[in-house]
Order: structure tokens, then C-alpha cells, then sequence
């Protein structure tokens, strides 16, 4: 029951793209690495000659819109979300350039045959699957044997860590899903995978409007008891905090690259 309402509460803060594109330009609007998180993945992507590429939770697309053609032609690109609205969005985004495949896909029960990919990605996602086992089991069964698998997820020192110790006056504690993070990453993955290699990402937020912090904060469902404190309250404590101007609040991502 526990796992069939986390897959519930999942498909309804991804039903629409609207909490998913508020988050993102908060980070796009105000990180301090102006390399951007989604290029420094995209760095550590090797995607050879002929290679097939399947993404698990593409969400809308966005990371792949400055980089159609740059998965070459002879590069087959199979893009999937458990949300069909998400599959829309990314596929009226990209559109059909090149070997660019779409399909609704559940990452616990993947419909392809045995080693059909080169190449797996699964980006701040991995901590959202109910059943983390079963699905990282498929990953490395349609994974090639000379295969790479990479997962991009949070830490948990990071943004909402951050705000929670903001607040824990009203009693506020951090609730942030902690299924899959930077600090237990790498045991969860050793079990399907010989050789699992960590890099992080160094990057802040510098925030001159504090309602864009507000906007993120509610776009989360997981943090409902920050929520209910309201927006003038939250806005009092986040104001407080601002030294000239500038909210400082760290973030903390990286990303994972397996093999077999």
C-alpha cells in the first residue's frame, strides 16, 4: 500500500509540467554556475558512433533542446517519462529530429528486450520509484553488457536542508525524499553495478526575489508542513536571511556513472 501511494502521489506531481518548469527556473534564474546542472551531465555523456540511448523520466525534454542534432544521426534516442503529459511536452519540444523516439515507460517494468541499450540515463528521478530494486533490476537487464547507466540525484545537505533549519522554530524538519541521494547513491548501486564512479557538481543560489524561492517551495508536495506555515511567513524568515539583497542557499547535486 505504502509503495502504491508514493506511485500515486509521483503521477500527480507530474501530471503537469507546470511544478516541474517552476523548479527549473528557479535553478536556471539564479545558480551561480553558469555552466548550467543539465550541461554538466550532458559533459558526461560518452555517446559513441551507433550508440542506442534510452532516457528514463526525460520530463519535458528541456535538456535535450540545445543538443538535437548533437546525438549524430547514426544515434538512436529513446525517450520515456511514466507521465504521457511529460511524453507530450518533450515530444512538441524536440519533434521527430533524427532517431528520436517517445514512448510512456515505467522504469519497473521496462518494455524492451534484453542489452537493447548502449546507454541508460535516469536524471533526479531515481529516488521517486517506489520500488528502487525492481527498477534498477531492468535498468541493468536492457543495459548492454559494455554499457553505461547514469543517474543524476540530489545530496542531502543541499536546498530544502537548508530551508528546514530556516524554520525549525515552527518545528519545520527536513522532509526531502532521501530514497536515492549523493550520500547512499553509491551502496544502492553497487548491487547491480561493478564500477559506480561519483562526481559532484559545485554550484549555490544567489536569489534577489525571494517569491521565486516561495513558487518552488509550493511546486513541492513532499514539503506540505512548510507549506502550511504560508507565504508571509516563509517570506518574513527567507527576507531576514538576505545579506544586501542576495538570499545565499546552497545546493547540492552530482551525478553517477555505472557499469557492469
Amino acid at each position: 500500500m505504502e509503495k502504491l501511494n508514493q506511485r500515486q502521489a509521483v503521477q500527480e506531481q507530474y501530471k503537469r509540467t507546470d511544478n516541474l518548469n517552476t523548479r527549473i527556473s528557479l535553478h536556471a534564474k539564479y545558480s551561480t554556475n553558469k555552466q548550467g546542472f543539465g550541461n554538466w551531465i550532458f559533459s558526461h555523456y560518452d555517446l559513441l558512433a551507433g550508440s542506442r540511448v534510452l532516457e528514463l523520466g526525460c520530463g519535458t525534454g528541456d535538456m535535450w533542446k540545445t543538443k538535437l542534432p548533437a546525438p549524430r544521426q547514426d544515434i538512436a534516442l529513446t525517450l520515456t517519462d511514466m507521465s504521457e503529459n511529460m511524453v507530450s511536452s518533450a515530444k512538441a519540444l524536440l519533434g521527430e529530429a533524427g532517431q528520436v523516439s517517445y514512448a510512456v515507460v515505467n522504469i519497473e517494468n521496462i518494455p524492451y528486450a534484453d542489452h537493447s541499450f548502449d546507454r541508460v540515463i535516469a536524471n533526479m528521478m531515481l529516488y521517486h520509484v517506489p520500488d528502487l530494486d525492481r527498477g534498477l533490476s531492468e535498468v541493468k537487464r536492457v543495459l548492454a553488457q559494455d554499457g553505461c547507466f547514469y543517474c543524476a540525484t540530489y545530496g542531502e545537505n543541499g536546498m530544502m536542508a537548508y530551508i528546514a533549519g530556516l524554520l525549525k522554530e515552527y518545528g519545520v524538519t527536513d522532509v526531502t525524499n532521501k530514497n536515492f541521494t549523493l550520500q547512499n547513491g553509491c551502496g544502492i548501486l553497487q548491487k547491480y553495478f561493478s564500477d559506480v564512479q561519483k562526481l559532484e557538481y559545485e554550484d549555490s543560489l544567489a536569489v534577489t526575489d525571494v517569491e521565486d524561492v516561495l513558487d518552488y517551495i509550493f511546486s513541492l508536495t513532499n514539503l506540505s508542513p512548510v507549506a502550511r506555515l504560508g507565504r508571509e511567513t516563509l517570506r518574513a524568515v527567507l527576507e531576514k536571511e538576505m545579506i544586501n539583497g542576495v538570499l545565499h542557499i546552497p545546493k547540492e547535486y552530482g551525478m553517477f556513472i555505472c557499469r557492469i
